[in-house]
């Protein structure tokens, strides 16, 4: 029998307060695990299988449930927090008892209400606990291909990149030369598959193709022109980071997006800025 996952357990005796449970392959004397009377199936006799959750009560002790929880040990599942205290915060798994977050086990703010991406596991005590550092609960992708466009959540947020968990399962990573605009734990994103590593890894990346994203970046230029009054203090020879900072795309994106904005005729450039032409 094992703690946090769902598994097939035999009937072996009947109380007043419910049945007792065993592996199916145990012989007598073997160890039993109590399924309370309100969760033994109608009609149940002994010798019957079956299928259960397993995890601790409010007095430390194995208890199974017919209830299937939104997680099991070793997997991920978006859950939502119930309460926040002094140890951490408390997770609803969908039983009658929360499983702990503790606190050094959290990425990022967390507040009562707030759904996170959390992985179940077994603590050092036997009992189970949650983690919000899921990197080592993440897979390899599969038939996911370069250039095809995945969705996921964001994990954490380091100086190399932005963590993500592409289809809440697999590992995703947008290098910092790509992580263009504000990422927070939790958030939800779209983004295209840059490359997909020998070992099942995912480089990612927020913008679309080159000649796709051309086309957002020219309107994002047009944007901030029109908020500050048709005029905007960048150019070819515009520092990197200013144009990031004030449009959040590279200086190569701002190069092409600029470039077509000129061919059609809608902005100019003089003396180090850009200019809204009138149509």
């Amino acid at each position: 029998m094992e703690l946090g996952k769902l598994q097939e357990l035999k009937i072996v005796r009947f109380r007043e307060f419910g049945a007792f449970l065993a592996d199916p392959e145990s012989g007598a004397g073997a160890e039993t695990v109590l399924l309370p009377k309100k969760q033994v199936p109608e009609g149940a006799k002994e010798g019957d299988i079956v299928r259960v959750f397993l995890y601790k009560d409010s007095a430390d002790r194995p208890i199974a449930t017919v209830k299937e929880p939104y997680v099991t040990v070793g997997r991920i599942a978006k859950l939502r927090i119930r309460d926040v205290t002094k140890i951490g915060a408390f997770l609803d798994i969908g039983l009658e008892r929360d499983v702990l977050l503790p606190f050094r086990e959290r990425e990022g703010e967390i507040h009562p209400g707030d759904t996170v991406l959390a992985a179940l596991y077994v603590d050092h005590s036997g009992r189970l606990a949650a983690t919000m550092r899921i990197y080592p609960y993440l897979t390899a992708a599969q038939g996911i291909e370069k250039d095809a466009e995945v969705k996921g959540t964001v994990y954490e947020v380091r100086d190399m990149g932005v963590f993500v968990a592409v289809e809440d399962r697999y590992f995703g990573l947008i290098p910092k030369s790509e992580a263009y605009g504000e990422f927070r734990v939790g958030q939800e994103i779209t983004a295209r598959v840059m490359r997909v590593r020998e070992d099942g890894k995912l480089d990612l990346s927020p913008r679309k193709a080159s000649y796709r994203q051309m086309d957002d970046d020219a309107e994002k230029i047009l944007e901030k022109l029109e908020a500050s009054g048709g005029r905007l203090k960048l150019s070819d020879d515009s520092d990197p980071e200013e144009i990031r900072r004030i449009l959040g795309i590279s200086k190569n994106a701002f190069k092409r997006a600029a470039g077509r904005l000129l061919k059609q005729g809608k902005i100019g450039m003089a003396d180090g800025e850009i200019y809204r032409k009138n149509a």
